[in-house]
């Protein structure tokens, strides 16, 4: 019994230390981070910008991706009964690369297949430039930031040294404090963003290179139809 009162007696306190630890624990991060000195902006602001590319990316490339397996079918049945606005107008109906790519071909039915080919191809570069938008400035990001937190840590250095050097023989620990911080917090932070930034690129590139394989099969399927026998 005495023991119970005791936890009960002891319960508000550790709750209040649960509640309160949380805050002490991101409250410590943001100082951190205020000690990197003014380097850290353009590195937050990188970060800022890779979230962006990188979620804005993932799902206009995955909306790209879903392309229907039958609407070859469909638009080999529309062809060869002569429907071809009933084909454009199918295609239309299913916005994603390789089905503007089909369309394209289909608007050049009759012409040589060597003219159908090309423009086929020139479509379908047009939406592969289109999938990497962004992808460049994510692949500076993970370049980027690295090099401007290293670029912290040497502004860190000099200053802890020009630190001590200005103190002479009173040199104190807490005196070489503010260079040697911002010399560490840079570069972590540079690291993070650019490491990030590294794999997020490398993701979204994968998915552009599936993208691109279900457009070039898409085609030459539609090829393929076209080089039929009437």
């Amino acid at each position: 019994m005495l023991k119970l009162l005791m936890i009960q007696a002891d319960l508000p306190t550790a709750l209040d230390t649960l509640a309160t630890e949380p805050e002490g624990i991101s409250t410590k991060f943001f100082d951190l981070a205020l000690k990197g000195g003014w380097i850290m902006i353009p590195i937050i602001a990188l970060s800022i910008i890779a979230v962006y590319i990188f979620f804005e990316r993932f799902f206009a490339i995955k909306k790209a991706g879903k392309f229907d397996s039958g609407l070859l079918e469909k638009v080999k049945a529309y062809i060869t009964t002569g429907k071809i606005d009933a084909a454009i107008a199918l295609c239309q109906s299913n916005p994603n690369p390789a089905s503007r790519m089909i369309e394209k071909g289909i608007r050049r039915i009759g012409r040589p297949l060597n003219d159908v080919s090309a423009a086929i191809e020139n479509v379908g570069n047009l939406e592969i430039s289109k999938l990497e938008k962004g992808l460049p400035t994510l692949a500076s990001v993970a370049g980027g930031a690295p090099m401007i937190g290293f670029l912290g840590t040497v502004m860190g250095m000099i200053q802890a040294f020009y630190d001590m050097s200005a103190a002479g023989n009173n040199i104190d620990v807490t005196l070489l404090s503010t260079g040697i911080y911002q010399a560490m917090v840079t570069t972590v932070a540079g690291l993070i963003v650019g490491i990030i930034a590294y794999f997020a690129y490398n993701i979204l590139v994968a998915n552009v290179e599936k993208v691109v394989f279900k457009m070039e099969a898409a085609t030459s399927e539609f090829m393929d139809l076209l080089n039929e026998p009437a």
